[in-house]
């Protein structure tokens, strides 16, 4: 992506006392296109194929703010949040969470278990609480198996979020 088409890309993003949001149309003529939600998609496949972080990073900003995000980009954000590539698997796991879907319950348990080495700093593990909520917000048999399996996880915090959210959902926390 170009520095021109990165920086008006990065205004759109809501910054503390800024309304502006910046100026998507801007966005939209710099690509000549007047199709935001296709531009999102487009971009974050470009990103995706290129392994580029940056430009996935920036195409998950033109994405929400063109509202892209939708169910056929579900199998995209399930198969990103494996990859060591890129580092928003936070926003992943928020995405996948608002699918409330039994298809990705699997990828939300995996980002309870497994620790990019860009956030291994993290001693609070908000990744994997960030999953956990998520998978309590998925109806459905496989994530309450999914959250029962965390019960017997090593970490503790781990364990009681889980309880947590199987008391939230009315399922018995043993």
């Amino acid at each position: 992506m170009t520095p021109e088409a990165e920086k008006l890309i990065l205004a759109m993003v809501y910054r503390p006392g800024d309304v502006s949001g910046g100026d998507p149309g801007a966005v939209l003529r710099h690509f000549g296109t007047d199709d935001g939600v296709e531009l999102g998609r487009r971009l974050l496949r470009e990103a995706v194929e290129r392994n580029d972080a940056t430009d996935f990073e920036l195409a998950l900003v033109v994405c929400g703010r063109f509202g892209a995000i939708d169910e056929s980009l579900m199998p995209l954000f399930v198969d990103q949040s494996y990859t060591d590539w890129q580092t928003r698997h936070e926003e992943l796991v928020s995405i996948l969470g608002r699918y409330k879907s039994p298809q990705t319950v699997d990828a939300l348990y995996h980002a309870t278990q497994w620790i990019p080495e860009y956030l291994d700093f993290d001693e609070a593990r908000a990744l994997a609480h960030k999953a956990i909520w998520a998978l309590g917000g998925t109806p459905g048999p496989e994530a309450t198996a999914a959250l029962t399996r965390l019960l017997t996880d090593k970490d503790e915090t781990l364990h009681e979020a889980a309880a947590k959210q199987l008391r939230r959902r009315g399922e018995p926390v043993t």
